[in-house]
Order: C-alpha cells, then structure tokens, then sequence
C-alpha cells in the first residue's frame, strides 16, 4: 500500500543506513593511524549508530503501519508518538548521558543544533500531528529529516573533535 510521502521515506530510510556505514568507517581512521579508540570514540560512535538506526525506523514506520490498513491520519499520529517521544528523549538526554560517560559537556554547536534545535523539531513535529492539521505527512517527513541532519551536523562536529585528540595513547610497537 502506498501512501503519500512513502518515495521520500524509502529513500531517506536508504541515505540513513549509507550514513551510518560510512560514518563507521570514518571512525576507524583513528585506529588505523595507531591512536587506540578514546572513550569519546566508542560513545560518539555508538550513540550515531543509535540515532541513525532510531531515524531509519522512525522513516520506515510509517508503511509498516499502513500494511495494517489503518487510516491515514492515524498512521502519521501513530508514528509521531511512537517515533517522536523517544527521539526527543534521546535529544534531551544526550548532554546528560555524554557527561556520564565522557565526564564532559558536548561542544555549544551541538548542543545548540543537535539538543535544542533538534529538541524543537521533534516537539513542533508532534504537536502539529497530533493536532491533526493538514500536511501532517510533510511535516513528520520534514521532522525525521530535520532530525537527521542535525545528526549528520554533530557527527562531524565530533568527528573534527576526535581529530584533534592527542595520539600519545598508540600501543608501543610489538
């Protein structure tokens, strides 16, 4: 069953996943170079897996709701609360759980693009589904993508960050 937007969502759920991959790579140049993996590389590389992999689902929730035949407007709804509130916790809790394990803040860019903007987006996003206004497609459409970019936004933002780290933690030569 097709239904509007379902084109866009397909190829934005494909652009995720090829993120995804090659931001995997990316991150293995530190290695390759002979720095071993800081604990800001395993948690910056595992929470963009978690927001890609959790934006790649939220795009593809729609037609797996729509192979319910349930109604339009209940299929935007539905995926705006069960794709919306857990993205936007994740955004709120980012600063929160990156000093837990890093023991520092994240940089004002991405706190400013990646939480507050992001944050933003997500809640207009489902408030404006859920109230049931007209376009509520495009606008949860335009949400996971805004969503997305902020990620690709602070992925390299933390990438430049990972670069500049100092390389006195090589393994010694065997």
């Amino acid at each position: 069953m097709e239904f509007k937007g379902a084109g866009f969502l397909y190829t934005l759920a494909g652009l995720m996943i090829t993120f995804a991959g090659f931001s995997a790579l990316l991150l293995t140049l530190r290695p390759a170079t002979g720095a071993r993996l800081s604990v800001l590389d395993r948690y910056l590389s595992k929470t963009v897996m978690t927001y890609i992999f959790f934006l790649a689902a939220g795009a593809l929730l729609p037609a797996l709701l729509a192979l319910y035949d349930i109604p339009e407007k209940w299929m935007w709804q539905g995926s705006a609360v069960l794709f919306g509130l857990p993205m936007l916790s994740l955004q709120v809790s980012y600063p929160y759980r990156r000093r837990k394990v890093v023991g520092k803040e994240p940089p004002p860019a991405i706190y400013a693009v990646l939480v507050v903007f992001g944050s933003a987006v997500t809640l207009a996003m489902i408030g404006y589904v859920l109230a049931g206004f007209r376009y509520s497609a495009a606008a949860y459409i335009t949400g996971l993508t805004i969503d997305f970019f902020t990620v690709a936004f602070a992925y390299v933002v933390a990438l430049d960050v990972i670069m500049q780290q100092p390389m006195e933690d090589r393994p010694a030569p065997h």
